[in-house]
C-alpha cells in the first residue's frame, strides 16, 4: 500500500466577518477554536454523539479544503474563508463554546475527509436539510442516521460516498503561502517549479493552446516557459514567461478549477501528483546534491567575507554545515535554527546571486566562472552556456569520454551528451542538465587543467 501523504493541520486560519468582497474585518484564530466556533453555531449540542462527530470531520474538512485549494488567496483575497452561510460556514466571533462539542473538536481537530486515492481535503459540502438542502451532507439528517446506530464514518458515507477514507492525527504546522517567495523563471529548479509543471499540464488539457510541458523535473526550461507565456497570454497576464505571485496564484486558481478541487466531485490530487522530488528543509542527516548547493553557496560567500569560513563541500549535512548556515541566518537576520527552510534557502540565494554580479570579470583571468545561478539546460542561447561550452571542450582535450564540442552559447544535443558523459566520468547524477554541483565540478577541473598546462 503506498504511503498516505498527510495534508499538515494549519495552526491558525483567518476568517473574514462577511462576504468575501465586503469592507468586512480578517480575524485569526487557532484552527481548533475555529473549528469549535462554527461547530457551536452550525449544530446543536444535545444531538446524538455520532452525528456531531460525523458533522465535526465535515466542518474541519471544509475548512481545510478552502486552505488546500487556497480558494481565496487566488482569486486576491488576504483571508483563508469567510463566516458568510451564503459561501462558508458560520463562525461567530467571541460565543459561548459547547463543552461537548470542545471536547470532540479537541480529539478530532486534525482528522479529515479524502476521497480515496486522493491526498487533498474533499469539499464536504453540509447543509442544515430543512431549511435548505444540497448535494452534500444533511446537518439534520445525521441525526436520524445516529439514532439508527451508523457510525461517524458510515453516516458521512452516506452523503459522500462509499469511497472515502479519514485521515486521523494529521500534524500540525505553520502552513505559509505556496508562493515560493520569489518570482520562478528560466533557470529556477525546485518543488515549486515541478509543482507549477504540473498545474500548467492538467489545466492545458481544458486549455489546449498552453503547450504540454514533456517529463515535468523540477527544471523551469524552454518548455516551462512557453507554457508560461502561453498561460499569461490567454489569461490575461503581463507576458513575461516569469511566474509572479500574480501569475502563481492564477495558475492556482484555474488548477482547482478544472481539477474541481472546491466542488464535491472532484477528480482530486493522487499520491503520485502530490510527491515532491526536493527535499523541503534541509538539516543535518540530509544527503545528496542539495545539500551540496548549500556548501557551495556557503563557501563563495565565506570567499568574499571575511566573517565566514570555509570548509568541505561533502554532499553531507554535517554539523559543521549546520554550523555555517547558523551563522549566516544570524549575519543577516534570520531565525537561527541551522536549517535551511523556504526563508533561509532565499536569502542565502539571494546574497549568492549578489555576490556573483559584484564580481568583474577581470578578477577571473584564465579560471572558470563562478556558477551563474540558475540551471543550464537544452535550449537554452547565453553567455554563460558559451563558458560552459569553452570548459567542456578544453577537458575533452584531457578525457577522451567527453566528446569535443563547437562553442556557440546555445545549448544543445551535443552541449548535453558532453555535459552527460562528465557527470558520469566524475560520479554526479546524470541529468544532462547544469546546476551548481555540476558546474562546480566542470570548473573545478578546468582550473586544475589549465594550472598543469601552465
Amino acid at each position: 500500500m503506498p504511503e498516505q501523504i498527510f495534508q499538515p493541520i494549519p495552526e491558525n486560519i483567518t476568517v473574514h466577518l462577511g462576504t468575501p468582497s465586503s469592507a468586512a474585518e480578517n480575524v485569526t484564530v487557532p484552527f481548533a477554536d475555529y473549528i469549535k466556533n462554527v461547530a457551536s453555531s452550525e449544530i446543536y449540542p444535545n444531538w446524538p454523539e455520532n452525528a456531531l462527530r460525523a458533522n465535526i470531520y465535515a466542518i474541519t474538512t471544509y475548512a481545510l479544503n478552502r486552505i488546500y485549494s487556497e480558494w481565496y488567496p487566488s482569486r486576491g483575497y488576504d483571508f483563508d474563508i469567510t463566516n458568510s452561510t451564503a459561501f462558508d460556514q458560520a463562525y461567530v466571533p467571541n460565543r459561548d463554546i459547547f463543552e461537548n462539542i470542545s471536547v470532540l473538536v479537541d480529539e478530532l481537530f486534525n482528522d479529515y475527509v479524502v476521497r480515496q486515492g486522493t491526498v487533498n481535503p474533499l469539499f464536504t459540502q453540509f447543509c442544515n436539510g430543512t431549511t435548505s438542502t444540497c448535494n452534500g451532507l444533511s446537518q439534520w439528517g445525521t441525526v436520524s442516521l445516529a439514532n439508527e446506530g451508523l457510525t461517524p464514518y458510515e453516516i458521512l458515507q452516506r452523503y459522500y460516498g462509499n469511497d472515502i477514507n479519514i485521515i486521523t492525527n494529521a500534524p500540525v504546522a505553520n502552513i505559509e503561502d505556496s508562493f515560493p517567495g520569489v518570482p520562478l523563471r528560466l533557470g529556477d529548479a525546485g518543488n515549486a517549479v515541478e509543482t507549477v509543471q504540473d498545474e500548467l499540464n492538467r489545466i492545458s488539457q481544458n486549455y489546449p493552446a498552453i503547450p504540454k510541458i514533456t517529463d515535468p523535473d523540477g527544471i523551469f526550461g524552454i518548455t516551462t516557459e512557453a507554457a508560461v507565456r502561453s498561460f499569461q497570454e490567454i489569461f490575461n497576464l503581463p507576458v513575461t514567461g516569469i511566474i509572479d505571485k500574480a501569475t502563481w496564484y492564477r495558475i492556482k486558481r484555474y488548477y482547482t478549477g478544472v481539477k474541481g478541487l472546491a466542488e464535491l466531485v472532484s477528480e482530486g490530487v493522487s499520491l503520485e501528483e502530490a510527491q515532491v522530488p526536493f527535499e523541503t528543509t534541509l538539516d543535518i542527516g540530509s544527503v545528496g546534491t542539495a545539500t551540496a548547493l548549500i556548501q557551495y553557496y556557503l563557501n563563495v560567500l565565506a570567499y568574499f567575507n571575511g566573517n565566514f569560513s570555509l570548509f568541505p563541500i561533502n554532499a553531507v549535512y554535517d554539523q559543521t554545515t549546520a554550523d555555517a548556515v547558523a551563522k549566516f541566518q544570524q549575519y543577516f537576520g534570520l531565525e537561527v535554527n541551522s536549517r535551511v527552510d523556504r526563508e533561509t534557502w532565499n536569502k542565502l540565494r539571494e546574497v549568492y546571486l549578489e555576490t556573483v554580479a559584484s564580481i568583474p570579470d577581470e578578477f577571473y583571468g584564465d579560471r572558470a566562472k563562478l556558477y551563474p545561478g540558475y540551471v543550464l539546460s537544452e535550449g537554452q542561447q547565453s553567455a554563460d552556456v558559451e563558458a560552459l561550452q569553452s570548459y567542456l571542450s578544453f577537458i575533452a582535450d584531457y578525457y577522451n569520454a567527453v566528446p569535443k564540442i563547437p562553442v556557440t552559447g546555445y545549448f544543445g544535443e551535443q552541449t548535453r551528451a558532453a555535459v552527460e558523459e562528465f557527470q558520469r566520468l566524475f560520479g554526479l547524477p546524470v541529468t544532462g542538465f547544469v546546476g551548481a554541483v555540476t558546474w562546480y565540478q566542470i570548473a573545478t577541473q578546468y582550473d586544475f587543467l589549465k594550472e598543469t598546462e601552465q
